[in-house]
């Protein structure tokens, strides 16, 4: 039989946070952020529960192909824009819109041939300081593009750094504001965070929204807010059986580097799961982990193929249980991703997009 360990996508769990992101932005079309092939669950496996998006957002031309493979006639949007002139024949190929932040690609514009003008959103460097144009210059370049026959419609667009947390989102907003005021086109702004947090208000929530990592069932402001308080559902499970079992005498240690060590008598299930399989390494002893429904921790260092877990107060539990790493048990306990995440001093974005090739995934 295969390795003992799967991963399955929640399709039921995907349309439920989507619907969750429009129930918090009232009136904004929804983009869809599938990056990092949709944040490591799979393009083609959370289609069917995020097809009900007004658009798909993300970075790769490759990626854009996946999405009209399926069958996607909508807008999908490249978050990033094109980094070389040749892209954007493929971009007047498939119809994608794209992002403009900087000079080079306005260069790259004003020098392609196309029949069909391109619909671009102008994206504004708000203090993030990583994609965009600084408020500053943000009308001239805006000028420049509205000045191409190459390009049609010119949208707004900025990221907001800090929507998460205590210093929130008002001084971006403002020099938005300023820079973009009575300027046509529709804008977006609003990230996870910002949808969740401040979409309340219809200048921030704006005509479009991109929530990206609140659709996969995480909280985007972990541990302010959990999933649960959102009224978001995980949209991944990994869980991988009990493959032996081992009884330990006090000074018994576990795993590499006898990083734990019983001070009692103690079961410790072996789970088929370790860092190959994308499961943080740097998970230390008490991780949260579900075996057969109930939450119980993991003990020493994670291996490349294995973990282990306290089978001490789970005297049901053994060979052939079921391990929850995170997301639903077949009992209906869930593991927030978010949990496993804290405890590897990490977020639920690197774990989701750290599952490995060889874990087979299925959708549901």
């Amino acid at each position: 039989m295969p390795r003992p360990i799967h991963a399955t996508i929640h399709t039921a769990a995907l349309r439920h946070n989507l619907a969750r992101a429009r129930q918090a932005a009232p009136d904004a079309q929804v983009w869809a952020v599938v990056k990092a092939n949709a944040y490591g669950h799979g393009i083609e496996r959370v289609f069917e529960g995020l097809r009900a998006a007004d658009g798909f957002a993300l970075l790769d031309l490759a990626e854009a192909e996946r999405v009209r493979a399926l069958g996607w006639r909508g807008p999908i949007l490249l978050l990033e824009g094109v980094f070389e002139a040749r892209d954007l024949e493929l971009c007047s190929r498939l119809g994608l819109w794209h992002t403009v932040h900087c000079d080079e690609q306005i260069d790259m514009l004003a020098l392609h041939k196309t029949h069909v003008p391109h619909r671009v959103f102008l994206k504004m460097n708000s203090g993030m300081n990583r994609l965009g144009y600084r408020p500053e210059r943000y009308r001239a370049a805006w000028a420049r593009l509205n000045a191409l026959p190459q390009v049609d419609e010119i949208s707004f667009m900025t990221h907001f750094g800090n929507a998460d947390g205590p210093l929130g989102i008002a001084e971006p907003m403002a020099r938005f504001a300023q820079a973009t005021q009575d300027l046509p086109g529709e804008r977006s702004l609003c990230n996870s965070a910002a949808t969740l947090r401040h979409a309340q208000d219809a200048g921030v929530r704006a005509d479009w929204i991109r929530p990206g990592i609140s659709l996969y069932g995480s909280s985007p402001d972990f541990p302010e807010h959990s999933a649960v308080d959102w009224g978001l559902q995980a949209a991944m499970t990994l869980q991988a059986q009990v493959i032996a079992v081992q009884q330990l005498q006090a000074g018994d240690s576990v795993g590499y580097g006898a990083s734990f060590v019983a001070d009692q008598p103690m079961r410790v299930g072996v789970v088929a799961c370790g860092y190959a399989d994308g499961y943080p390494r740097i998970c230390p002893t008490g991780t949260p982990v579900l075996v057969d429904g109930q939450r119980s921790r993991t003990l020493g260092r994670v291996s490349m193929d294995m973990l282990a877990v306290d089978l001490s107060d789970l005297p049901d539990a053994g060979f052939g249980s079921t391990a929850t790493l995170w997301g639903l048990s077949s009992q209906g306990a869930c593991l927030p991703i978010d949990d496993v995440a804290q405890a590897a001093g990490t977020v639920a974005y690197e774990l989701m997009c750290a599952l490995a090739q060889r874990v087979p995934v299925v959708a549901d």
